[in-house]
């Protein structure tokens, strides 16, 4: 298993869109959120879209190994997404936030974490602004918590510094392949 985290606007999606790509056998795990859906996002597969108390309710029965409150929403791996692929033996990756990531080094301690990290807290600025889903107030709170995640780096065996895409992408393909091939 694979702990991708990082900051909100860091490149997650698209970087571990790369790391698809050139290591097919690897499945991305859909998290679940009480987060609204972007434009063009489907249930199921990008997340699994529930309500507040639907997901307060999933956490009571012990169904998420991590879950998570980030700028306003909840956030949370389902037990059942990783056990259905762990169990075929297909290795998995989550794109999860930090305090998730934290919670799965604490249950899984063989997965292999990485932590992906802007260039600069402006080059971060420029990518969440340019993204347009988020009004100034909600960038300023992403940003905030940014910098309060970077302090995190020194807890990941792999940093992945997302400055040049093509680069970053290798490198994490790399990390992967190191991982796979244990």
């Amino acid at each position: 298993m694979f702990v991708i985290t990082g900051p909100s606007g860091v490149g997650k999606g698209t970087l571990i869109r790369g790391l698809l790509e050139a290591v097919p056998e690897l499945e991305l795990s859909v998290s679940a959120t009480t987060r609204r859906p972007r434009p063009g996002e489907r249930d199921g597969i990008d997340y699994h879209f529930l309500t507040t108390a639907e997901f307060e309710q999933r956490v009571r029965a012990g169904d998420f190994v991590e879950h998570a409150t980030y700028s306003g929403n909840r956030y949370g791996t389902l037990r059942s997404e990783l056990e259905r692929r762990l169990s075929a033996g297909v290795p998995v990756a989550l794109e999860i936030e930090l305090q998730g990531a934290r919670q799965v080094r604490e249950a899984l301690p063989e997965a292999v974490a990485v932590f992906i990290a802007p260039p600069s807290l402006e080059a971060l600025r420029t990518r969440l602004v340019g993204r347009g889903t988020d009004d100034p107030a909600q960038v300023g709170e992403r940003l905030r918590t940014a910098a309060l995640e970077l302090e995190a780096q020194p807890e990941f065996a792999h940093v992945v510094v997302n400055d040049r895409l093509g680069q970053a992408t290798e490198e994490l393909v790399r990390i992967v392949g190191s991982g796979l091939a244990r």
